[in-house]
């Protein structure tokens, strides 16, 4: 049986609808799950992209499958009362190293600080991200909408990726990840409805949000990810591109 990680935001009832393989599910954040994977506790995981491409030499990447957004994803915010080319501090969390590398891409002037220092702005993915746009009347920058801004090109935030060598049953459990996906996007306000029972968001809100999500790795999310990894380059947060799997 394939251990599995799974990223615990509702960013993954898409792929977790209707999945049909024989898994143990591991639940955690996207770091901890790329910790787990490193260290052989799980076999296959949704890790963060920029986490693969720092540790490449030793892992493979699953070739059709992502999580990504072409604009706007409301689940990765930049909350701040002042305008983001203005900031010189943001409290950044431990939680997605993406995210982290990313507000870095677009805001390199400013510094990074961890939770509960003092700064003008914090950063804020998953359904803390989610829960703040209800919650907190300060205005929210959407990292996901600047990057398309600026690139003109989708952000990858998360990839699935197993350790180098073979994995019994790793392209079918790909396809049954995939499988799922086409099953969600064909019913969605029925997945909308059970992730909102899960999760606790209402369905409406649930199914905009979902819409903006991208699950299928093709050329445009291909080009997107390796233009982060080379402006992840630029601003000293990774040593090298590494070179990215294909779908064949």
């Amino acid at each position: 049986m394939i251990r599995l990680g799974r990223i615990s935001y509702v960013n993954m009832a898409p792929v977790y609808y209707r999945l049909q393989a024989d898994v143990e599910e591991v639940t955690g954040v996207p770091t901890e799950l790329a910790r787990m994977l490193l260290a052989g506790e799980v076999d296959v995981a949704a890790i963060p992209s920029i986490e693969y491409a720092r540790n490449a030499e030793v892992l493979e990447m699953l070739p059709r499958l992502c999580v990504s957004s072409d604009g706007a994803v409301d689940s990765i915010q930049l909350v701040s009362s002042i305008a983001p080319e203005r900031l010189r501090r943001i409290t950044v969390t431990p939680e997605s190293a993406t995210s982290v590398t990313l507000a870095k891409v677009l805001f390199p002037k400013a510094e990074q600080v961890p939770l509960g220092e003092p700064a003008q702005a914090k950063l804020l993915i998953g359904d803390a991200a989610l829960r703040s746009a209800f919650e907190d009347p300060t205005p929210h920058y959407d990292l996901g909408r600047i990057w398309r801004e600026r690139t003109g090109l989708p952000m990858v935030f998360a990839v699935w990726a197993y350790r180098r060598g073979t994995v019994p049953g790793i392209s079918e459990l790909e396809e049954a990840l995939l499988s799922s996906v086409r099953a969600a996007r064909s019913e969605p306000e029925r997945l909308a409805q059970e992730a909102s029972e899960r999760y606790g968001y209402p369905a409406g809100f649930l199914a905009r949000y979902f819409e903006k999500l991208r699950y299928n790795f093709g050329p445009r999310e291909r080009e997107g990810l390796l233009r982060f990894y080379e402006l992840a380059c630029s601003v000293g947060a990774l040593e090298r591109v590494p070179e990215l799997a294909t779908c064949e």
